[in-house]
């Protein structure tokens, strides 16, 4: 069996792939699942996990459905997904999503400001619901009523749910990378936080 990864070579990298020879028969299971999904290939979040197989199998699963086929819709997907990016700083999510964001339509100036740490000016009304349930789950670790009553009309039940999975969901992968120092791919490097920015 022919399993792609998807990987760079970083010499601080904690738990760096491990050759398919060298797989349990769960991990082959496991890793066999994802490459026959969208994904295509055993991508860096699921390096570091493959060391529990039972967790990848299932975060990804978890994961396929909040990237690909949340009420969020994905260009609503890869706004939030910057902004756990920018929260957690973890140089893969970046890499990988901030071309994604551009091409699902996310302004330039608004990656820019996610980028630097800043809150983006200039957003259309679901994007700033998303955009203040993501920062207020950062920094407070709850949602205020306001910003409820805004998700709720602009991304619905469903939609305010799939977000704050999807913020969870990344949290978790953005965890696991930073802990285990896993390298960027490659892409668009995850810019200094502005001067003042948190």
């Amino acid at each position: 069996m022919h399993v792609p990864i998807l990987e760079s070579s970083m010499n601080h990298d904690r738990l760096p792939a491990i050759e398919p020879s060298q797989w349990t028969e769960a991990q082959r299971r496991e890793a066999q699942a994802i490459v026959d999904g969208p994904r295509q290939a055993l991508i860096s979040p699921f390096v570091p996990l493959l060391r529990s197989p039972e967790l990848m199998g299932r975060a990804q699963r978890m994961g396929e459905y909040l990237r690909y086929r949340s009420a969020l819709g994905l260009r609503l997907s890869e706004l939030a997904i910057l902004l756990v990016a920018r929260a957690w700083s973890p140089p893969v999510e970046w890499a990988i999503h901030a071309p994604i964001a551009a091409r699902e339509g996310i302004a330039a100036r608004t990656i820019a400001a996610i980028g630097a740490g800043r809150r983006p000016d200039a957003l259309a009304p679901d994007e700033a619901a998303v955009s203040d349930v993501c920062a207020e789950l950062e920094r407070d670790r709850a949602v205020s009523d306001a910003t409820w009553a805004a998700a709720l009309r602009h991304l619905g039940e469903q939609g305010t749910v799939d977000l704050i999975g999807l913020v969870g969901y990344y949290g978790l992968l953005a965890m696991v990378m930073n802990a285990a120092r896993t390298p960027s791919p490659g892409g668009p490097a995850l810019p200094p936080r502005a001067s003042g920015s948190r």
